[in-house]
Formats: C-alpha cells, sequence, structure tokens
C-alpha cells in the first residue's frame, strides 16, 4: 500500500534533487515539528490529516515522517485508502530519531 525507506534511501532519492518534486510532510504536532525537523519537512499533524487532505498533492511523490515511523505508516495507509497512487506514496522508517541518530542535518529549536 506504500513504500518504506530509510533515511539514506530518502537522501539518495529525494534529498538529492535526483528524484524530482515532491511532497515532504512531517506529521508529528507543530511543538514536536517546532522542536525539530528535517530540512523541508512541511508539518501536517496526523490529527490533522482529514482536514487538510487537500493540501497534498496526488500529483506528486509523498513522503511521511515521524518521530519512529508509526505515525506515518498511518498516514500512508490513510493516503492509501484515500486513492493515492501506492506508488507516490512512502514511509520514512526510522524517523526523525534515525536520521538524528545518523548524524544528519536538522532544524528546529534543538538544532540551534
Amino acid at each position: 500500500m506504500y513504500t518504506d525507506i530509510s533515511s539514506e534511501d530518502y537522501r539518495d532519492q529525494f534529498a538529492s534533487g535526483e528524484g524530482g518534486d515532491f511532497q515532504f510532510i512531517d506529521v508529528r504536532e507543530e511543538d514536536e515539528h517546532a522542536e525539530v525537523h528535517i530540512p523541508g519537512a512541511i508539518n501536517i499533524p496526523l490529527s490533522e490529516f482529514p482536514a487538510r487532505l487537500d493540501e497534498i498533492s496526488e500529483d506528486e511523490p509523498v513522503v511521511l515522517v515521524c518521530n519512529t515511523g508509526v505515525r506515518s505508516s498511518q498516514a500512508a495507509l490513510f493516503l492509501a485508502g484515500m486513492g493515492y497512487d501506492q506508488d507516490f506514496i512512502f514511509n520514512l522508517e526510522d524517523g526523525t530519531k534515525g536520521w538524528m541518530k545518523k548524524g544528519y542535518a536538522i532544524v528546529g529549536e534543538l538544532a540551534e
């Protein structure tokens, strides 16, 4: 219904610019996102997903991220259930925590 990708795969396929246009959505709550997030991630909390579905294009790949990959997998299932192309839905399986463990760049209050 969606594809799990690692932080490395995200960097290679999307963040590098090789994959073309895509949407990178952090589904954590606003305070979590403000504290720390991966560069380029826009915040649409999972709790607001149904109400903000019109902000998510069906014409571009969607990469979803949360803290550990659990909430983002729920968001991926939701998008698949709403008819989004399964080949366009990606879940960053190691989440923001995994990203940070690898020492990759972050933004937010903790990065300052």
